[in-house]
């Protein structure tokens, strides 16, 4: 993230930046120790390794690329890319599998398009999207919410085994627990939802767990519109437009579709809205299009997640819609007055010279 192009002054770009990532990173907490709480010690895991493999993947770029390295680690923007992957993987990932996403978000996505302020596509979208295309099942493999240190609760030893790869996939499997959205969409054919829910194949608690997280993730968002870090634009329209579509999916099919509220807060939306989607760099710019670009994304989550093969949306609407910002920004470029005078002007001073 950034809040400012590259060719401006490098010499006051890192402090206002990294005020900006700062605030981005305090707001991730509510959200992170929510997730911990729930799913154990193998968010902190994840997050932690994704932080520091961000950051000594951009030093070493910067270095190859000969670019001054100190200042451009001193903005924090590959240290948010980190923690923003980081919470966005199943819990205990390995640490090969956070080191392929860390290196299509920071290698790929960021520093081969020129660094800071240029890239196109969101950096953890990407790794994230990646991930999941290339490695379905360990990317399926969420704990069950048993808590930090609840009876079933994995310690901190055995989340360790997990990330350093010395628990068979197998043992994974048998430990992990399907996501409220995931599970909803592979309910069994014929299967209405209020049988679904009746004899509900998610551990105690799990919908729940998710709606804590999801209103943490919320506190953290609302912080930063308090501090003016990000706009209401496009979480609002990116929420609202979800919510509108998956009223009308589940009024059209009650029986068959997820409530607007499930879908809001049963996955990754809330997060997506205000930590992912509000990437100043590969989002929108204008205000008219910042709303297009929110809407959009609303729109397609909600198109992918009944329609689609995965059950959450939200790394590939974001991609998808990043693809659509030029042509966005385009046609919702505010207009600047004066110019139309200006060029009148110009036109009657080259008439007058004609005759």
């Amino acid at each position: 993230m950034s809040l400012m192009h590259a060719d401006q002054s490098t010499s006051r770009r890192p402090a206002a930046t990294a005020a900006v990532m700062g605030w981005l990173l305090v707001a991730t907490l509510p959200g992170i120790a929510t997730l911990t709480w729930h799913f154990g010690w193998g968010v902190l895991t994840n997050v932690a390794c994704a932080a520091a493999l961000g950051v000594g993947l951009e030093a070493a770029m910067l270095r190859l690329r000969r670019r001054p390295v100190a200042p451009t680690l001193a903005d924090n923007s590959a240290l948010v890319s980190g923690v923003l992957l980081g919470a966005s993987l199943p819990p205990g990932s390995a640490w090969w599998l956070i080191l392929i996403g860390m290196v299509a978000a920071v290698v790929v996505a960021k520093q081969l398009y020129g660094g800071l302020g240029h890239n196109p596509f969101n950096p953890a979208m990407v790794g994230y999207a990646l991930l999941l295309v290339s490695f379905p099942v360990p990317m399926s493999l969420w704990a069950a919410p048993t808590g930090l240190v609840g009876p079933e609760a994995l310690t901190l030893g055995e989340v360790l085994r997990q990330f350093a790869g010395l628990v068979p996939t197998e043992t994974l499997d048998a430990l992990s627990g399907a996501t409220p959205l995931d599970a909803f969409k592979h309910k069994p054919a014929g299967v209405m939802a209020a049988e679904f829910w009746a004899g509900s194949p998610l551990p105690e608690g799990a919908l729940s767990a998710w709606h804590q997280v999801a209103l943490a993730w919320l506190a953290g968002g609302l912080l930063l519109l308090y501090k003016r870090i990000i706009g209401w634009q496009i979480p609002i329209a990116m929420l609202a437009t979800l919510t509108l579509v998956a009223a009308l999916f589940y009024g059209a099919s009650p029986s068959h579709q997820g409530s607007p509220l499930f879908h809001l807060l049963g996955g990754a939306a809330v997060f997506g809205a205000f930590f992912i989607a509000t990437d100043p760099v590969s989002a929108a710019t204008s205000r008219r299009g910042k709303l297009l670009y929110g809407a959009g994304i609303g729109a397609l989550v909600m198109l992918i997640r009944p329609l689609g093969a995965y059950p959450d949306a939200v790394a590939f609407a974001v991609l998808l819609m990043n693809f659509a910002v030029p042509l966005i920004d385009y046609y919702t470029e505010p207009r600047v007055y004066g110019h139309a005078a200006a060029r009148r002007g110009i036109k009657a001073e080259a008439g007058e010279d004609g005759r």
